[in-house]
């Protein structure tokens, strides 16, 4: 068997090229894009499309300070239907993040903490947490693309062979709306 190495570096790179692409998106659109609902059959935490781009930068934020053991940012004020302002604070738990993965120390990495999330004790190492972090943003960006196109509103390819990480990405035509 083969070894294939993928650097967290990518899927950093790879998730900020996605919010470079989603701001420019609601900034063609507006904030009324994040009024758009997400749909019915929820587990009621997400109302809207801004509900769940607020909770993209959120939880990076929040998992950032759990295995820093800071306390945890209160987000439920950040206004969910101001796409400057979120991205914003995108900006700010992305900065926390690239900190957190310089300054960790090396031989922590592989020992599992012990979180509460939500209603659920977890142990996991932070390596996995982090891993976790990046995937959980790709997937909701996902779903934020997906909620768009049933609503009426044509995205852009955001796949990560689209993408520019790790060289050589696609050309599509531009689709307008």
């Amino acid at each position: 068997m083969s070894t294939l190495t993928l650097h967290i570096d990518d899927l950093l790179d790879y998730t900020d090229w996605q919010r470079r692409k989603w701001r420019d998106w609601f900034e063609q659109r507006g904030d009324r894009a994040l009024e758009i609902s997400a749909g019915p059959r929820g587990d009621g935490r997400f109302e809207a499309v801004g509900d769940l781009v607020r909770h993209i930068f959120s939880a990076e934020k929040r998992y950032v300070e759990r295995l820093s053991g800071q306390p945890l940012t209160d987000t439920a004020s950040l206004p969910n239907r101001n796409a400057e302002a979120m991205f914003q604070f995108g900006g700010q738990s992305r900065k926390a993040l690239r900190e957190f993965l310089t300054s960790y120390p090396a031989n922590q990495w592989d020992r599992p903490q012990d979180f509460r999330i939500l209603d659920y004790e977890i142990a996991a190492t932070p390596r996995k947490i982090v891993v976790h972090v990046l995937m959980h943003e790709i997937r909701h960006w996902s779903q934020i693309a997906t909620l768009m196109r049933l609503n009426g509103h044509p995205v852009e390819w955001h796949d990560f062979l689209m993408s520019p990480v790790l060289g050589a990405n696609a050309a599509l035509p531009q689709r307008h709306s």
